[in-house]
């Protein structure tokens, strides 16, 4: 006799959105990152860390991916079978490509290094470096791009 085998739902759970490339447009990225994590029972911590990529993606791409009449989109897909979420922000500027600070100098300069303001902004890859496991930029024709930001579950018991 054959019985119909429940399903817990799709293997890849995807959610895609365009929004405006405005301050009001990348919060809402985050707070659409955190209700499809929740309505996918992401593990918190891993929602959360989506949660705060996705703030620093959304937020370049308004400031520094921004074209007048262009709006910015968000992508996110949740492997349930590896525990992966992938966020994926793509912004109409595709030659303003993302770079990683260089580590600031330390405290250790010595006492005649000269002093620098400090900065208050530049650090937020630095954040994404930290939070995701890998993440990398590509092309999206016509010309702009998507930075991609992977992210799994830690190990057990780490």
């Amino acid at each position: 006799m054959n019985r119909a085998t429940p399903q817990a739902g799709p293997a890849l759970a995807a959610f895609t959105q365009l929004l405006s490339s405005t301050r009001r447009g990348a919060r809402l990225a985050r707070l659409l990152t955190v209700t499809e994590m929740l309505s996918w029972e992401v593990p918190q911590d891993l929602a959360e860390r989506a949660e705060l990529v996705v703030a620093e993606l959304a937020a370049n791409a308004v400031l520094h991916g921004h074209v007048p009449g262009r709006c910015f989109r968000l992508s996110l897909t949740y492997n349930r079978a590896a525990g992966r979420p992938t966020v994926e922000v793509t912004d109409a500027r595709g030659e303003c490509k993302p770079r990683t600070p260089a580590p600031d100098a330390g405290p250790d300069d010595g006492p005649d290094a000269e002093a620098e303001p400090l900065r208050t902004g530049g650090h937020g890859l630095t954040l994404v470096t930290a939070l995701a496991d890998h993440w990398d930029c590509v092309p999206h024709p016509p010309g702009g791009k998507t930075v991609r930001a992977v992210l799994t579950t830690p190990a057990a018991g780490g």
